[in-house]
């Protein structure tokens, strides 16, 4: 069973930077796509961005240029560089794991990392 742990989460202030990290765990690993999700009070969650284990990325359009995803697929890692940070970043982060099954595949979701981004 694939688990993910966040880390790198706190409080910054506005234009400030922030690096999030998921490590993954589990046995006989393997996962394909990784991403960050965020989720503020009172919304849904949204993508932020997803990488794919060979290295393809997608943002949302709010994060580009402010936001790099990145991942250490010998550490089963990915990483957020949060850039120029504004207050309506501020969210719980969440990432996630696309890990094959027999049956196709499944998405696994670590507990998430706060983010607070304020004066």
């Amino acid at each position: 069973q694939v688990q993910l742990v966040e880390s790198g989460g706190g409080l910054v202030q506005p234009g400030g930077s922030l690096r999030l990290s998921c490590a993954a765990s589990g046995s006989n690993l393997r996962i394909n796509a990784m991403g960050w999700y965020r989720q503020a009070p009172g919304k849904q969650r949204e993508l932020v961005a997803v990488i794919t284990s060979g290295g393809n990325t997608n943002y949302a359009d709010s994060m580009k240029g402010r936001f790099t995803i990145s991942r250490d697929n010998a550490k089963n890692a990915v990483y957020l560089q949060m850039n120029s940070l504004k207050p309506e970043d501020t969210a719980v982060y969440y990432c996630n794991a696309q890990v094959p099954t027999p049956w196709g595949f499944t998405v696994v979701w670590g507990q998430g990392t706060q983010v607070t981004v304020s004066s």
